[in-house]
């Protein structure tokens, strides 16, 4: 291959692949890697927790509970966290928030290792747990903005998103691998870890302050002017409805414990299909930020979003339909993809569309959205998988966020239209 050759490749290839440049901005690289640590180690509770409860009830409706568990507080304190995270140092709030994760981390290893084997318990302490998880992911999300330049914002959205599914990949393989031999307890002790070294990451941070047009207080009118915000931003609102279809009609985790031993084969204890099936998401959301240079360069922001929801259900209908394992990991895969590609522009909309002042209080919209619609599937999953089966749940799910995705879409052509167009940032 000749030199010129040899350049073309290279110039063709750095279009293609994951774009670094952000990690060239230390603070970001600091936060960056709080990241990494956390997603390997929260995956690992993330599995253990309906696992312990489906050996403890074996019940998808119980598994599904937990999604409604968790929502409540999600959306309390994800609204409240974006009111803070407009009002407050938003280091700080990343700080304490994740000392409470990680106490909650320590109470889940205590229970799990004692036996104490109470449902009620594991339900308690994942509430609180979710609380303090929604009031970081505002400000952490927010922040991004004030630690790169605009420009960035794309490329800086698809490192943290494919970073953070890395270790949701190797967090359920990891978890899926050592329950059976070290036991549930020993994933919280893990997680626990993790966390505390994400607060030292975070602790490094520089303050990162609210202008001085910001709001000072974090109150229910806080809140509400968020929202009043937010029915003038319709472009924002459209993404965040899209999201809440993909999300709550097709996201089928809640059937993950059930169809790993009635589909797929494995011990009443957990296995291999197991873990497999809780990281498939995560491995095609990983694959597809391998490669977001591709995407995240396109400027037709409304278009990659739509396609990518509507892919995203075609792939969840086609994985409740297939009796083989591996035929559901391909599925899964490629439907982590189109949720990561999505994510990544939705992400970037938000943060160009939305001022500063007002950051916090969308991204915890986006987190109530994002997080939230995920645990209202559990539960409708979980309680449709006990009456109508996990095949008949997890594709008419699929079908039906196709359906509503353009049904959505074509209420506001808009947002189809829409391009990326970054603005320097600007704190008063």
């Amino acid at each position: 291959m000749t030199t010129e050759a040899t350049g073309r490749a290279k110039g063709i290839l750095g279009r293609i692949v994951i774009d670094t440049r952000p990690l060239k901005v230390l603070d970001y690289r600091r936060m960056w890697v709080s990241t990494v640590v956390t997603a390997i180690g929260s995956q690992l509770t993330t599995v253990a927790v309906p696992q312990q409860i489906y050996e403890l009830t074996h019940s998808s409706g119980y598994v599904g509970l937990t999604g409604a568990v968790g929502l409540v507080p999600l959306l309390i304190f994800g609204l409240w966290g974006g009111a803070i995270a407009d009002a407050v140092d938003r280091r700080t709030v990343m700080l304490w928030s994740n000392i409470g994760v990680a106490v909650m981390s320590v109470l889940f290893w205590v229970q799990a290792f004692v036996g104490l084997n109470s449902v009620p318990v594991i339900l308690v302490l994942l509430g609180l747990q979710q609380a303090f998880v929604a009031v970081n992911m505002p400000a952490r999300s927010a922040a991004v903005a004030r630690l790169v330049p605009a420009e960035l914002l794309p490329p800086a959205n698809a490192l943290s998103f494919t970073t953070f599914t890395f270790g949701m990949i190797f967090g359920p393989l990891l978890a899926g691998a050592l329950i059976p031999a070290l036991g549930l307890s020993t994933m919280y002790l893990i997680d626990a870890v993790a966390l505390t070294v994400a607060c030292y990451m975070v602790w490094q941070l520089p303050p990162i302050a609210p202008g001085e047009l910001a709001n000072r207080t974090a109150g229910l009118r806080s809140i509400v002017e968020g929202f009043r915000y937010l029915g003038m931003r319709k472009l924002l609102l459209v993404s965040f409805l899209v999201d809440i279809i993909a999300m709550v009609a097709g996201m089928p985790r809640a059937l993950f414990p059930e169809m790993a031993q009635r589909t797929f084969g494995d011990p009443p204890s957990g296995g291999t299909a197991l873990g497999v099936l809780y990281a498939a998401i995560p491995i095609g959301a990983a694959l597809f930020g391998l490669f977001s240079g591709a995407y995240s360069r396109i400027a037709r922001q409304g278009v990659v979003i739509t396609c990518a929801i509507v892919g995203w259900g075609a792939a969840i209908a086609a994985f409740g339909l297939t009796s083989s394992l591996w035929l559901a990991v391909v599925f899964l895969a490629l439907a982590g993809g189109a949720d990561l590609v999505s994510a990544v522009h939705r992400s970037s909309m938000l943060q160009t569309e939305a001022t500063d002042e007002m950051r916090g209080r969308m991204q915890g919209v986006f987190t109530v959205v994002v997080a939230g619609g995920p645990r209202i599937a559990d539960l409708t999953h979980g309680w449709a998988a006990a009456e109508f089966g996990t095949r008949a749940a997890a594709t008419w799910g699929g079908v039906l966020s196709i359906v509503l995705t353009i049904i959505t879409v074509a209420f506001l052509p808009a947002f189809w239209r829409y391009r990326f167009a970054p603005q320097p940032e600007k704190i008063d």
